[in-house]
């Protein structure tokens, strides 16, 4: 049941194009803005909470619960009696046979998919599309995709762009980041690539989420038949819930295009009933897309992991080196703490008469002690070389 209805006002615009557009404000605190666009691309923004989307798509609440931007839920289409329910990320969607809710139009990321909905949805016959009431040349063959069709399209473009656009954009810093850390490590760009690494994964589950989908489509026919509401409209199937039919029936934008609707789906009704081959090969090229751009983030990933293993034998070989120059150190400690031994024995204040008319012996002393001393240097460093603690 629909509440709160009673509390809205009603403006109406006109855009640049010259299209009518109906701006309906609510006073509910649910309230959630959403643009409404047809077949002939009639706009009409609505703040309306979640009972009248639900009353209008038919829909249940846990349908439309995945659309809640406060809700953390996957990238998902599903399809219902009389809808499809849409989260692709910024783009939460609904698609009936005859019109498009789009989430929060004001979004920046949102208001690109709203220009190219504007653009693709009419229906283009010949070379000409009408909008409007002004007419702009088109080229190519007639578009007789079924209305969700050309919005479902629209939408998995729009999530496939972004993804590649951010892929590119993580490509085009993180490689030179790389690159840098390579040839100089320093604390600045093991940060910087740090960040770089965190951005990767992020996105990388956003574009898995998004292919795993697409993925679960076509793996399920009768998923893919859920999507062809052009073709449950025009069999005439029942349409569940209270009520529903009457709508349906009484919409000023579906009840009046019954035939248009059925015309726009001539390809998908004919023969066999269970043909998804038309939406199967639109979400292939969608799936091959995002597919595509996981390769990228999987080959930027592996790039990372060779340079953090390039990093990590160069810190080895530096801590090595370390490891060299201290043994080294040690040793030439040990070494000279003999040979100060030596000394300090031969500088005590002590009285002796064995050095009385042997002054020769001093010199010998020297040698000897230092002679010594260079050779138990050299075997401790030729040891350390034999066991394997330095290198060559």
């Amino acid at each position: 049941m629909v509440r709160d209805v009673l509390a809205e006002m009603e403006t109406t615009s006109v855009d640049a194009a010259g299209v009518g557009m109906l701006v309906k404000k609510k006073g509910t605190a649910s309230a959630r803005s959403w643009i409404l666009i047809d077949t002939n691309v009639n706009e009409t923004i609505m703040d309306i909470d979640k009972y009248a989307i639900m009353h209008r798509v038919q829909i249940h609440a846990r349908d439309l619960r995945i659309l809640d931007p406060l809700l953390s839920y996957p990238s998902t289409i599903l399809g219902r009696e009389r809808a499809i329910v849409l989260n692709l990320e910024h783009i939460k969607a609904i698609i009936t046979a005859e019109e498009v809710l789009l989430r929060d139009p004001s979004d920046d990321n949102v208001i690109p998919v709203v220009e190219e909905l504007r653009r693709r949805l009419p229906v283009v016959n010949g070379n000409h599309a009408e909008l409007g009431g002004q007419h702009d040349v088109e080229t190519g063959e007639e578009d007789e995709s079924p209305f969700e069709f050309r919005a479902l399209e629209v939408f998995l473009e729009a999530i496939c762009s972004f993804h590649a656009a951010r892929t590119t954009e993580l490509e085009t810093d993180a490689y030179p980041a790389l690159d840098e850390l390579t040839s100089k490590i320093s604390s600045r760009n093991l940060d910087r690539v740090r960040k770089l690494k965190s951005a990767m994964t992020r996105l990388t589950a956003r574009v898995q989420k998004v292919r795993d989908e697409l993925e679960r489509l076509l793996d399920d026919d009768d998923d893919m038949a859920d999507l062809y509401l052009s073709r449950k409209l025009s069999s005439g199937s029942p349409v569940s819930g209270s009520g529903a039919a009457s709508w349906f029936l009484g919409s000023p934008t579906i009840g009046s295009k019954i035939s248009r609707a059925s015309r726009a789906s001539v390809m998908t009704v004919h023969g066999d009933e269970n043909d998804v081959e038309e939406l199967e090969m639109l979400l292939e090229a969608y799936f091959m897309q995002i597919d595509g751009t996981l390769n990228k983030l999987t080959s930027l990933r592996e790039y990372i992991d060779d340079t953090e293993d390039y990093i990590n034998i160069q810190l080895d070989n530096h801590r090595n080196q370390l490891i060299q120059l201290e043994l080294f150190l040690s040793s030439g400690t040990v070494c000279m703490s003999i040979y100060a031994l030596v000394t300090g024995i031969f500088g005590m204040n002590i009285p002796y008469t064995w050095n009385d008319d042997h002054g020769y012996m001093f010199k010998w002393v020297v040698i000897l002690s230092g002679a010594f001393s260079a050779v138990l240097f050299l075997l401790i460093v030729f040891y350390a070389r034999f066991k394997g603690l330095v290198g060559s």
